[in-house]
């Protein structure tokens, strides 16, 4: 169990860095999830060929596994939007708001009971995250957005909790991938129409660009999807999900690093984060607590 969570630990780093890489990289971020996805699928494709795996399902099947690739698709194209409206550290503080939607949607999906830690650590959450928003108004914009992706994730995490139940984890990815790939390709002209006022699209990458493009798709997809989706075999969504709400407190640092973001940002954010940090720090001792509490009431 401890090298499971050391495991989700480094992938949450992992997925810090994607909204850096987002900024790293100059095309918009419709047209950034489009390469992102192609060159996933290309990539675990070549893996699946080598390893001779198969990927063959039921016509049902692919059409859920598609499908949730669409919300995955979605959740990408609003997370770096809103990192390019507001900055890094603004979207990763509001994806931090995965384990308050998770809180909410696996009970009603997975028919379970409610979980009052988990409640608990939803409402912290919601406490830091007034904070932010209270000292952070102008980015109101940028947090909006990384609150509608953070809903999405939720939404995706929760789904692929029961998939994970019957479908090999590479299977389950690379279907994904081509749901989250296919809604980048159709929203492409619909974009360019409706919301680019009929400019050109961004389509071709600078030569830097494809270098932080590959990471982006390889380690930081590839690799961090497939095995975060293997890790929910034994580990809960809201557990994941909670976990990834480290994703902000990595990725900050490492806007600081890179951009000197700690620079811009207020007090208010730091207070609001650090509310956020104690939810997820806290929740396993909740958890733990509450287990042998009910394993003692049951004796």
């Amino acid at each position: 169990m401890f090298k499971d969570y050391l495991q989700l630990h480094f992938i949450v780093l992992l997925w810090g860095f994607t909204a850096i890489l987002g900024l790293l990289i100059s095309i918009p971020a419709l047209e950034l999830v489009f390469y992102r996805t192609l060159l996933a699928i290309a990539g675990l494709g070549a893996i699946l060929l080598i390893r001779k795996q198969s990927v063959k399902l039921d016509g049902a099947a692919i059409i859920r596994l598609i499908f949730t690739g669409t919300i995955v698709g979605m959740h990408w194209v609003l997370f770096f939007a809103s990192a390019r409206v507001a900055n890094a550290s603004i979207c990763l503080a509001g994806m931090a708001t995965c384990s308050l939607w998770t809180s909410v949607l696996e009970p009603f999906v997975n028919k379970k009971a409610v979980k009052w830690y988990e409640v608990v650590s939803g409402l912290v959450i919601m406490a830091g995250l007034y904070v932010i928003f209270r000292f952070e108004f102008n980015q109101m914009l940028g947090l909006t957005l990384a609150l509608a992706s953070a809903f999405l994730a939720s939404v995706f995490t929760v789904i692929n909790s029961r998939f994970t139940k019957k479908y090999h984890h590479q299977t389950i990815t690379f279907y994904e991938m081509i749901g989250a790939w296919l809604v980048s390709l159709i929203s492409l002209p619909i974009y360019q129409h409706f919301l680019n006022n009929g400019e050109p699209l961004q389509l071709i990458p600078q030569a830097t660009d494809w270098v932080w493009i590959m990471v982006l798709a390889w380690a930081c997809t590839v690799y961090a999807y497939a095995a975060s989706v293997e890790l929910m075999k034994r580990l809960t969504a809201f557990a994941v999900n909670l976990t990834v709400n480290l994703e902000p407190v990595y990725g900050i640092l490492l806007a600081a690093v890179f951009f000197n973001e700690h620079e811009q940002l207020t007090g208010g954010f730091y207070m609001g984060a650090a509310i956020i940090l104690v939810a997820v720090l806290t929740y396993p001792l909740l958890k733990r607590w509450d287990d042998a509490r009910s394993r003692l009431s049951g004796v």
